[in-house]
């Protein structure tokens, strides 16, 4: 059975950091491109960021240069250290295993960015 455990939401204040980290199991964890993405009330899912089976990086263009993703194919986990937070940057974070084939989601997590 797969699973993808997303944790590490929460509330912080704006400029505040979070990192979220994302615990996969049931998948041949190195063959994935990983990601979190992303939902806010009201607004479609959008890519947040992405690291390939090959450890390539993407981002979203409004989280660039504030967050980082990051795998440990070892501990079969990918972190998003997330900097300079803004009230935008709340929604629902999702951790998601992705191929040609198909792909697998966790539940998601909740990032409130407020004062």
């Amino acid at each position: 059975q797969v699973q993808l455990v997303e944790s590490g939401g929460g509330l912080v204040e704006p400029g505040g950091s979070l990192r979220l980290s994302c615990a996969a199991s049931g998948i041949v964890f190195v063959v994935y491109d990983m990601g979190w993405y992303r939902q806010a009330p009201g607004k479609q899912r959008e890519l947040v960021a992405i690291v390939t089976n090959k450890n390539r990086t993407n981002y979203g263009d409004s989280v660039k240069g504030r967050f980082t993703i990051s795998r440990d194919n070892a501990k079969r986990t990918i972190d998003l250290q997330m900097n300079s937070l803004k009230p935008e940057d709340t929604a629902v974070y999702y951790c998601a295993a992705t191929r040609r084939s198909g792909g697998h989601w966790g539940q998601g997590t909740q990032v409130t960015v407020s004062s």
